[in-house]
């Protein structure tokens, strides 16, 4: 059977400890004639319904540096986009690729593709979580804080969004506190607190007032108040998030030498100011740059095992 991946927790703690530490290795082999090509002979589709910037390009490089032939497919240029069955797709992609990459809307579309796949599945984002992100996130932590993911506070602020999702499956099984901020409404899923309260490791907490989340945090991390999909709701949300900007002041409580993460796109005057985004405790283009390197340590991996 394939090993997929459609949560962080398909990896598990000390897997994604693996993984992050290939990452690493990877990024540091770049460039260099000993850099392996596992993929070599492989081809990989990635499927995209909703735009992207850093997923698709990260994705598309990825699989040609590890030697394989990336096959980037938006949902207008195949049969998916014009209401075939995902699991027809699965079956079909199956026989063709050595692994499919997908990025789409509800995670329900993901289960589906996985449970119909011969081949590893990797959820590019989904609407309830967004993994990859979140090893890139970690692997840059392990690279800008001498402690690594040891004894490690991450305050939340904002929407309990894919996001905040991926945060709290990461704490779960990784063991590190995390700390919610989110307006009522706008909290994170009681499923997915309840799922990471299984595994019994991590300190997760959901609060209403930012400075109890960001006071002595090692990493202060945000997303965009309203995703893709949710332009509508952008007003009410404004004026929902009015406060859970992450500024110069809420820096201030977090803890020396504390590093702020993004997965970017940013909005800078709403979810953070731009001080704090271009200034000196932002390491988001680190962030951005290790979902490359994050993401060849994962294939490797999920590719070597199938």
């Amino acid at each position: 059977m394939p090993k997929h991946f459609l949560t962080l927790m398909d990896l598990g703690g000390d897997g994604i400890t693996e993984v992050i530490a290939r990452a690493r290795e990877l990024k540091a082999l770049r460039g260099k004639p000993e850099h392996p090509r596992p993929l070599a002979g492989k081809s990989v589709a990635i499927v995209l319904e909703k735009s992207s910037t850093r997923t698709r390009i990260s994705f598309e490089v990825g699989v040609a540096e590890l030697g394989g032939q990336p096959i980037v497919l938006n949902s207008r240029d195949v049969q998916l986009g014009r209401g075939e069955p995902i699991a027809d797709t699965a079956k079909v992609l199956s026989r063709y690729v050595h692994a499919i990459v997908y990025r789409t809307f509800g995670h329900d579309r993901l289960e589906v593709l996985r449970d119909n796949s011969s081949v590893p599945v990797i959820n590019a984002l989904s609407d309830e979580f967004h993994p990859c992100q979140l090893l890139a996130d970690l692997m840059t932590i392990c690279e800008h804080r001498a402690d690594g993911l040891r004894d490690l506070k991450v305050a939340w602020i904002g929407d309990g969004n894919n996001m905040s999702h991926s945060w709290i499956l990461a704490a779960a099984s990784l063991g590190f506190e995390l700390v919610l901020a989110c307006p009522e409404g706008y909290r994170p899923s009681p499923r997915v607190l309840q799922l990471a309260a299984t595994t019994g490791r991590g300190v997760i907490r959901v609060v209403k007032n930012c400075a109890e989340a960001a006071r002595d945090a090692h990493v202060v991390t945000t997303d965009v108040w309203a995703s893709m999909g949710q332009e509508e709701q952008a007003a009410a949300r404004v004026e929902a998030f009015a406060g859970y900007c992450v500024d110069a002041k809420l820096m201030g409580l977090a803890a020396p030498r504390a590093i702020f993460l993004h997965c970017l796109p940013a909005h800078r005057g709403e979810e953070v100011s731009a001080e704090v985004i271009d200034g000196p405790a932002s390491v988001v283009w680190d962030e951005a740059e290790n979902r490359l390197h994050a993401q060849k340590a994962l294939l490797e991996t999920l590719l070597s095992e199938a």
